[in-house]
């Protein structure tokens, strides 16, 4: 299953979160997105260093099985409540370092470029976000919330990888040339 087309690109997209944190596997090739695997790591209930380590393992896990050549993860935005915002960054942070610790460099988007990139418009609603996914994807069902926004994600790495993307940029992203590289 881990297995990866020679001419395809393999992305892992993470969609962080302290209770359920998405994830999504595509690979691209000439610009396409193909789906690979989805799924969602539940924290369940518990001290917040235990559900942040069954984040790190839990990638770990998907990043072993799969064997993607990158990652993208969802950029931080402000919350209302500071006390979720900081469980979103720590949840974030186990994740980012478990992609780390298998050699990923991280690319980041913000949720409306990823919403832009994915449905057209920067503030698509997240049934239209998993609509978009499931048609462009051509998924046989609607995937679960949070591996929906896991895989725009890495979709919209996927696109900003083939330049389809434009303006792309990304924490790791330098601009040369009028053009972004990632």
């Amino acid at each position: 299953m881990g297995e990866v087309s020679p001419t395809a690109t393999r992305i892992l997209g993470v969609d962080p979160g302290s209770r359920i944190t998405g994830y999504g596997v595509i690979e691209v090739v000439q610009g396409k997105p193909r789906y690979v695997a989805s799924g969602c790591i539940r924290t369940g209930s518990g001290e917040l260093e235990q559900r942040l380590a069954r984040i790190y393992a839990g990638l770990a896990e998907v990043a072993g099985e799969y064997r993607p050549d990158g990652a993208a993860i969802e950029r931080v935005f402000l919350a209302k409540n500071p006390d979720s915002a900081l469980k979103l960054g720590q949840a974030r942070g186990a994740a980012m370092v478990s992609l780390a610790n298998h050699g990923l460099a991280v690319a980041e988007y913000a949720a409306r470029q990823v919403k832009q990139a994915v449905t057209g418009r920067g503030g698509a609603d997240k049934v239209q976000v998993q609509h978009m996914v499931t048609a462009v994807l051509r998924l046989s069902a609607t995937p679960q919330e949070d591996a929906a926004d896991a895989l725009a994600i890495a979709m919209t790495h996927g696109y900003a990888q083939s330049g389809l993307l434009p303006g792309a940029g990304t924490r790791r992203g330098r601009r040369a040339g009028g053009r972004w590289r990632l």
